[in-house]
């Protein structure tokens, strides 16, 4: 649905985003996450071409919009919403009114703009608020109707710019959830940028990791988790430092899917005789499954840990060595 072939920016000598390709499969929710200045904003301004990529394409449904003529891009762009962090709501209008602007511009006719924005803030939760206005809103409710303007042209692709960055966590939570809700309803495709990985681990089917205007790793999060050396899985269940007085092998183990609910440890120790030490252990649902990471000390000889790691990769475990001499 949405592919970002090659795109790189620069403003002045300082290069926004470099070679960076993406592909956003169509129906899913995709996130970009990543710190402050890592081109997060430069790039998802690129997918509607609010920043012209200096080279590379930028294809949406099927049309490579750096091709298209201004006329052309214009009418593309009634099937992309975005989503703002700041709302950027007018304090003059009334909430349906701010709804209906988007239809205005592209010249829809009074009685189909009220009847469409009566339709979408019953959909996100605020009909009872159409006559209100930004100023009578809490920060949440503004998102939403951000959220329902964004949706008024009936977009395929929901474009969200650090949307709940500016929310607090229980507003952050419900915005999310309605994000979801949204995907599933309209079959919208999604892409948010972020740099809070809870969002990732909340929502999103897919994500890629930006760094310096690079593409460090992207992949459907069910893969990342039991991707060897990655670090969306490491950043997705982060299990602390080590302990400075831990002298034996340490290993962490990933879970998926059904293994999450096997007594792997307890196995573990009955079968090899290990006195083994939990240092850190975290589970979350992610892209809908369960997923988690625990941390182990195993005391014992070289040949006695060889054969433990042995057995739990041989259950389909992913087993990294974070200390020791064991492989």
């Amino acid at each position: 649905m949405i592919s970002i072939s090659h795109v790189s920016k620069a403003f002045g000598s300082t290069r926004a985003l470099d070679d960076v390709t993406l592909e956003v499969a169509k129906g899913e929710i995709f996130g970009v996450v990543g710190q402050s200045g890592a081109g997060k904003s430069t790039l998802i301004r690129t997918v509607n071409l609010l920043e012209r990529p200096d080279s590379g394409t930028i294809t949406v449904d099927g049309r490579d919009l750096t091709s298209l003529s201004a006329h052309d891009l214009r009418i593309a762009r009634q099937k992309i919403g975005m989503i703002f962090q700041h709302f950027n709501l007018l304090a003059s209008r009334t909430v349906q009114a701010n709804v209906e602007l988007a239809l205005e511009i592209v010249g829809t006719d009074a009685r189909e703009r009220k009847a469409r924005a009566a339709e979408i803030l019953d959909l996100v939760g605020l009909a009872a608020k159409a006559n209100s206005y930004p100023s009578q809103l809490s920060g949440g409710q503004k998102q939403r109707v951000g959220i329902a303007r964004a949706l008024a042209t009936r977009p395929t692709v929901l474009l969200s710019d650090e949307a709940t960055s500016a929310l607090d966590p229980d507003t952050t939570r419900s915005i999310l959830e309605l994000l979801r809700t949204i995907n599933q309803e309209l079959g919208l495709t999604v892409l948010l940028i972020t740099h809070e990985m809870d969002v990732i681990k909340t929502i999103c089917d897919s994500a890629a990791l930006l760094e310096s205007g690079s593409i460090a790793e992207q992949g459907r999060l069910v893969e990342v988790i039991s991707r060897p050396g990655s670090r969306l899985a490491r950043d997705l269940f982060p299990l602390g430092e080590l302990p400075a007085d831990v002298s034996g092998t340490v290993i962490d183990i990933t879970f998926s899917g059904g293994s999450a609910d096997r007594p792997v440890i307890a196995q573990l120790a009955r079968d090899h005789q290990l006195d083994v030490s939990i240092l850190g252990a975290t589970i979350e649902t992610i892209a809908g499954n369960q997923a988690g990471r625990t941390r182990l000390e195993l005391p014992g000889s070289a040949t006695a840990v060889q054969a433990a790691i042995s057995d739990l990769r041989g259950q389909g475990l992913l087993v990294e060595v974070v200390r020791g001499d064991v492989a």
